[in-house]
């Protein structure tokens, strides 16, 4: 392996002062906060609370307080999978249809490696879940792998891209616990949990239970104001894990020295998978492996509504870091990456800012119908992706714009081209054609019920002096939209209730049929009824 030429230089230093400085703005007792955990050398240097665990409670968050780490729980359901591997009891190149009985062919053919990887193609289902049904239906695992049975097409070929896919993981417990005839729960426990001495650290499926010691999770709308809005439907091995921020520091500490899985799989877990463009995905077996400031980091973050998580370590620094996040509107992430510059020296130095003249104006794809939405706000450019919430993206020196650091994963940037916009994806490219936008057109004669056999949901348009809107009926509930042209074919529709569940309506010219993009689910189609 090619040495990192930063090795030599990379030093770690530790000042508390400085890392509380990180966190003072949620250094307070009023609202919830974030409770970390930042280990040296294995070795904890900083366990600190910060916040409310629960608003309605005068307790201060803890270092010792189960907290929700979401999709951090992914890397742990691929080592309890990976580890029935090592017992000759399954395969990495498996095909889900060998353990979970009655797919549809595209989805039963999926490889595990390729479910593990995000590269499989199949639809989300937490995306389907989410668009039909809305966030606060009670669904269970199993009533939402039922529409795997019954959705016939993907979003791409395997291997073709990259796709972070909740339902995957849905398929990998599901798998798992037919192999060994347990619940997740019981073989995370008892292989994985009990033998590295997490004792705080379980799956919890559902957030309408009672656990103890659990912070509570708290979700601020778009009026600013924390309720205790949470996602109904059950979480499993695609992010339903509660831990602490010792257990997880003991967790990371672990990584250097496993003894829970052979190097073997370790290897695999963290070598990061290929498209078949020879493209790197920086992601393995549920754990991404990429650079930061030029050094290695090994890390997975997790988010749900009311909180999130990040677990990162950087190995050429012995640095280790845990923070799990209980309200929304703060990130973990970008507070993790501000303790790697407080903790590091040595590290590539951060890119100068370049100046760039913003730009407003949509544009499309004629291959795919992608959308991209360019905006300006706060002085920052904006970027939106099929209708989905505006994000920040900045130009290195060649004017290419990119992600933000805390987003770096999703790989991707694009580049304005004249009236064109070019837009690139884990390393495939697409040209987009700016589009003259119509904020006054209507659905006219459009409106009505529209049918998909396959999600066994309708879809109804409606149109009054109010604008348009719509209302999705699927099989465990509804969903409210509101919808707002873009052009007379094209509309953003985003839901009531949760706003962050946007995407993409595109009608057919003739008025028969519809196809939705809710932003990792591609092209789900409607016929008109």
């Amino acid at each position: 392996m090619r040495k990192n030429p930063l090795t030599d230089m990379i030093k770690t230093r530790f000042d508390e002062m400085e890392i509380d400085r990180i966190f003072a703005d949620i250094d307070q007792s009023q609202l919830p906060g974030a409770a970390v955990g930042i280990a040296i050398g294995g070795v904890p240097v900083y366990r600190k609370g910060f916040g409310l665990a629960n608003m309605e409670l005068p307790t201060l968050l803890t270092p010792g307080m189960r907290m929700r780490i979401g999709s951090t729980t992914k890397h742990f359901a691929c080592l309890a999978y990976m580890l029935l591997v090592e017992d000759g009891l399954a395969g990495l190149d498996d095909p889900i249809g060998k353990y979970v009985s009655g797919l549809s062919p595209v989805n039963g053919a999926a490889t595990m490696r390729r479910l593990m990887g995000h590269t499989s193609g199949i639809r989300d289902l937490l995306s389907v879940t989410m668009s039909v049904h809305g966030v606060n239906r009670p669904v269970t695992d199993e009533q939402m792998l039922a529409y795997y049975e019954t959705i016939d097409d993907a979003d791409f070929e395997p291997g073709e891209r990259w796709s972070y896919n909740n339902g995957a993981y849905m398929l990998l417990t599901a798998a798992i616990e037919k192999i060994t005839a347990k619940p997740l729960d019981d073989v995370l426990r008892e292989r994985i949990f009990t033998p590295v001495g997490m004792h705080q650290t379980m799956l919890r499926r559902w957030d309408s239970d009672f656990v103890p010691n659990s912070a509570t999770l708290h979700f601020r709308g778009a009026t600013g104001v924390f309720s205790k809005t949470h996602m109904g439907m059950e979480i499993s091995g695609a992010g339903g894990m509660v831990s602490t921020m010792d257990d997880m520091l003991l967790w990371l500490r672990h990584m250097d020295a496993p003894t829970v899985g052979s190097s073997e799989t370790w290897q695999r877990m963290i070598e990061p998978q290929m498209l078949n463009s020879g493209h790197s995905t920086n992601y393995g077996l549920g754990l991404m492996r990429e650079t930061y400031r030029g050094a290695v980091v090994i890390h997975h973050a997790g988010g749900v509504m009311g909180g999130n998580s990040q677990m990162i370590k950087m190995p050429d620094a012995g640095l280790d870091i845990s923070i799990g996040v209980n309200r929304a509107d703060v990130s973990g992430v970008t507070l993790a990456l501000k303790v790697i510059d407080a903790c590091v020296e040595g590290l590539a130095p951060q890119p100068d800012k370049q100046e760039y003249a913003k730009r407003t104006g949509t544009f499309v794809s004629m291959a795919d119908g992608r959308v991209i939405a360019l905006s300006a706000a706060d002085d920052m450019q904006m970027m939106s992706v099929d209708g989905g919430a505006p994000t920040p993206v900045s130009p290195d020196a060649e004017g290419t714009l990119h992600l933000p650091d805390a987003a770096a994963f999703l790989q991707q940037r694009l580049r304005l081209d004249g009236n064109s916009l070019i837009f690139s994806d884990f390393g495939n490219e697409d040209v987009l054609s700016e589009i003259e936008t119509d904020s006054e057109a209507k659905l006219g004669d459009r409106a009505g019920a529209y049918r998909s056999e396959a999600l066994d949901a309708t879809f109804t348009l409606m149109e009054d002096s109010d604008g348009a809107r719509g209302r999705m009926h699927g099989r465990h509930g509804w969903a409210d939209y509101m919808l707002t042209p873009v052009t007379t074919d094209i509309w953003r529709i985003e839901q009531t209730v949760f706003a962050a569940v946007s995407g993409i309506l595109t009608l057919a010219t003739d008025g028969k049929s519809l196809t939705l993009d809710f932003g990792r689910m591609r092209h789900m189609g409607f016929v008109k009824v």
